[in-house]
């Protein structure tokens, strides 16, 4: 690969046509790597695409696609302005296309197949004699060359395109197979009498020619359909986008194309309506399904303030938005963005099908070459007409369809399961390596936990207090603090309904605690320092205090005028979804470690309630870095989990790094693979899909190959001594379209896979 000598700064897209198997797209890469400023260069079989990322000061869009053309393929940019959905339905209808057309022709050839095989027996026993062909004969000659020249043209137009190019691939193998068959078959039916003369019965295939490009045809049929549903949960996201919204402009409501929204747009939500774009609620509230975003089914509560996503479902209530992030930059935009990147990317197992696909087509042909003439050298009877027959049957039986279908097929379902899991994988190499991992480091704040503190416990004591009357003041006197704490303990207040009243010669205690009057009666919350320096004796509270700090939580001691009155438990709550997540996790085997930067004994704290043995506490961001590092030094496969901010350094050292996103945050940098809700068991989810997609990608290798190393041999005859078993070329042929189809069929199983 060349590289150029700074780094590359830019991508494109380049859609390629003509490419027909893994040989074909090997090829394309190895031209566009040679390219001077290339960084590195993934084509895509399956999505008929380049993805190139290059250097613009050394090369630039307009030459990547002359070296794709160079290649013996056709190349061009593509167009300008398209979006997401319009390069989709592009796509789709490019494909539909294709598989209409390859079911007529096979159709067609198919129907004159049959009847060649019919007119093939009275013209044979004509032959034998070795007389002038009979009319049949001239009449199978004419039907042979209709379908090799209608329904077969394309094989022959890109064999010589790739032989120009001294290349080889799948319609190679097909046009000298089939063009053998044709060539003996018109000499045979021109001079039967040659043949005859020399102990060679003339012969005639062509109902084995027409046979072949139907079974060939019928099977990029079938597979093109095949390829068509690996892309069905990306047109399903596609699909989400309402195609108009309901907007209030001068105060009045109408309907406009979704395309015509602008930031800053008030949009009308009714019940049971789809959200057309991103936004922010202005008034009104709902429960919203936001299962296509994170894959969780039950409803997530919106009120005003509150931001909601475009392709969401509304439920029982109705509300007014504003319309933010659009087009390009809205999040089911980002994830279609991510998705179809995934599955443009290429796996580290995909460069052994390559670098078999490069030689293999040449030493087919060798084969083949051997085959012919060990059978004329050999064989008692019928020698060259022997030999023809198994070294075609060894052309058409090695196409090596499968091969470049094996690991992009597989790559694509994965990714479309993902989304639907709410999982994003960014490409092929995360989704191979996630496989791997042992060993799961968890953030805590965020991750674990909701990343929010709470109040969890009110308890009076003294001073004639209710738990809500203590509450009400602390969070009274707290609404002037901009202390974490007092923010979480006014939330909580409200969150119970409770109104607040302004506080009074509020004072901030440095390191302390704060103090205020809130209706005529004086109020100081903080530490037992803060009690002291009051005049207040905390002893009373202090054995509760020190109970809920073993909880991990954080102790605010209460007193009221000039009495101790209670003490608040404040901490940032545990997801009721992380105990069993880490038990997922360590029924797929992995170790689970706790990374946090809170002191251990908050630490340990969380760790005992979600069932975590290893923690490492009190961190800083860089020495998290040096945590994982270490892991990574005792040879382990470390995967990171955190919320993408002051994780980053983290996630990027891990060998898979697992971000925790939300909203417009689901692309997350530095990280491979994008949780789309706050549950850890996303990321169970995400190594189990992984795991099976590996399993997927090998046995499609693993049958692609074997399927050659068995079928060339028993093509070339090597089971006839001993069985008398010879192959046709026409079954050859079915077996090679059968065996693109197992593929992508092994591939869609993905589909129907069990993680929940």
């Amino acid at each position: 690969m060349t590289t150029a000598h700074a780094p590359a700064n830019a991508e494109v897209t380049i859609p390629v046509s003509g490419m027909t198997c893994g040989a074909c797209s090997a090829r394309v890469q190895h031209a566009l790597e040679q390219e001077p400023g290339v960084a590195e260069a993934a084509v895509n079989l399956m999505l008929r695409n380049a993805t190139v990322r290059f250097d613009p000061r050394a090369t630039s869009p307009e030459a990547l696609v002359g070296a794709i053309r160079r290649s013996g393929y056709d190349a061009e940019l593509e167009a300008p302005g398209q979006t997401a959905a319009e390069e989709q339905a592009a796509r789709d209808a490019a494909a539909g296309e294709e598989f209409r057309d390859f079911r007529r022709k096979a159709v067609v050839s198919g129907a004159l197949g049959i009847i060649a095989m019919m007119l093939s027996m009275p013209a044979g026993a004509a032959h034998v004699s070795g007389a002038t062909a009979p009319r049949i004969a001239w009449l199978l000659l004419g039907m042979t060359v209709f379908v090799m020249g209608w329904a077969g043209r394309h094989f022959y137009v890109r064999a010589r395109a790739a032989f120009r190019h001294g290349a080889s691939d799948m319609n190679t193998l097909i046009s000298i197979g089939t063009g053998a068959a044709f060539l003996f078959s018109v000499a045979a039916t021109i001079a039967p009498g040659f043949f005859v003369a020399r102990g060679v019965a003339p012969d005639l295939y062509y109902e084995a020619v027409i046979l072949i490009i139907a079974f060939v045809l019928a099977g990029n049929a079938l597979e093109a359909r095949a390829k068509g549903r690996t892309a069905a949960s990306l047109r399903a996201l596609l699909a989400l986008q309402p195609p108009v919204a309901r907007v209030v402009r001068d105060g009045v409501q109408s309907e406009v194309p979704v395309d015509a929204v602008v930031p800053g747009d008030t949009i009308v939500v009714r019940p049971g309506e789809r959200l057309p774009v991103d936004g922010t609620i202005l008034d009104g509230a709902s429960g919203v399904d936001e299962s296509m975003l994170t894959g969780e089914s039950l409803p997530v509560a919106k009120d005003p303030g509150d931001a909601v996503i475009g392709g969401t479902i509304n439920g029982t209530g109705a509300f007014r938005y504003r319309a933010t992030t659009l087009g390009a930059d809205s999040v089911l935009a980002s994830i279609v963005r991510l998705m179809r990147e995934a599955q443009g990317s290429r796996a580290p197992i995909q460069r052994l099908a390559d670098r078999v696909s490069r030689i293999f087509v040449p030493a087919v042909v060798a084969i083949a070459i051997v085959t012919f003439f060990a059978w004329v050298t050999l064989a008692e009877a019928s020698a060259v007409v022997r030999g023809l027959s198994a070294a075609i049957a060894v052309l058409i039986i090695a196409c090596p369809c499968a091969m470049g279908l094996a690991v992009p097929t597989a790559i694509m379902v994965a990714t479309g399961k993902g989304a639907e899991l709410g999982v994003l994988i960014k490409g092929g190499a995360a989704l191979e390596r996630a496989g791997d991992v042992d060993t799961l480091v968890l953030d805590k704040t965020g991750t674990l936990t909701e990343g929010r503190p709470a109040v969890t416990d009110v308890e009076p004591e003294g001073a004639g207090l209710e738990a809500d009357q203590l509450l009400r003041l602390v969070a009274s006197v707290e609404s002037l603090s901009e202390h974490p704490l007092g923010a979480a303990i006014v939330r909580s207040a409200r969150d119970r309904g409770l109104e607040l009243d302004m506080p009074l010669r509020f004072e901030s205690h440095t390191g302390a605690g704060v103090s205020a009057t809130v209706s005529r009666r004086r109020v100081a919350a903080g530490n037992a320092a803060l009690l002291r320096e009051l005049g207040v004796d905390p002893s009373s509270l202090q054995a509760r205090a020190a109970r809920l700090a073993e909880e991990g939580k954080t102790a605010v001691l209460v007193a009221v005028d000039g009495s101790p009155a209670g003490v608040l438990g404040v901490a940032d709550v545990l997801r009721a979804s992380s105990a069993p997540a880490v038990a997922r996790l360590r029924t797929l085997g992995l170790d689970v470690v706790m990374l946090t930067g809170d002191d251990a004994r908050t630490a340990r704290a969380v760790a005992a309630r979600t069932g975590i043995e290893r923690v490492v506490a009190g961190v800083r961001p860089d020495g998290k870095v040096a945590v994982i590092e270490q892991l990574q030094a005792e040879g382990r496969v470390v995967a990171m989990v955190g919320d993408g901010v002051n994780d980053a350094p983290a996630l990027a050292r891990a060998d898979i790094g697992m971000a925790i996103g939300t909203g417009t945050d689901v692309a997350a940098e530095a990280a491979d693979v994008v949780l789309m809700r706050g549950d850890v068991d996303l990321a169970a989810r995400a190594i189990e899909l992984s795991r099976r997609t590996g399993r997927t990608m090998r046995q499609n290798l693993f049958w692609a190959f074997a399927y050659n190393v068995l079928g060339i041999p028993v093509a070339a005859g090597v089971l006839y001594p001993a069985l008398g078993v010879l192959l046709s070329p026409v079954v050859a042929s079915a077996a090679m379209a059968f065996s693109s189809v197992t593929v992508v069929g092994n591939s869609l199983r993905l589909r129907r896979a069990h993680i929940a």
